[in-house]
């Protein structure tokens, strides 16, 4: 089963291979530096599990999936609304945590906008049968 879902990894075109191992899985786990920061837990939570969640889909797929798709919009839709409301807040932010949160919020906004459409094509495929 791993062999398979690394394989099915390995198909993915390789800007894609590229986008999930060097921003898009890195970002997603660097908020476990910033817990002790304003809603760093919630938004390490959040972070986390819209990739934590995608494990069970791997495992039942084999595979990358456009299903994948679900747990992003599952919990990073709500992140992107807590990190505005963090930025919204009269919270003092470590400029360090400010310069993280922006980048944070670019990435996974840019995965979001894949993701509608994965979600999108998932469903078409689902309807189709």
């Amino acid at each position: 089963m791993i062999v398979d879902i690394w394989k099915s990894f390995r198909d993915l075109p390789a800007w894609v291979q590229i986008w999930l191992v060097v921003l898009l899985i890195p970002t997603n786990l660097a908020p476990l530096a910033y817990l002790d920061q304003p809603n760093g837990i919630l938004i390490a939570a959040l972070s986390i599990g819209g990739m934590a969640l995608n494990l069970p889909i791997m495992l039942a797929t084999r595979g990358m999936s456009k299903a994948m798709a679900f747990p992003h919009l599952i919990c990073w839709v709500p992140m992107v609304f807590v990190v505005i409301a963090v930025f919204a807040s009269e919270a003092e932010l470590a400029t360090g945590y400010a310069k993280f949160l922006v980048f944070l919020l670019v990435i996974d906004l840019i995965s979001l906008a894949f993701d509608v459409n994965d979600a999108r094509v998932w469903f078409k495929s689902r309807s189709a049968k």
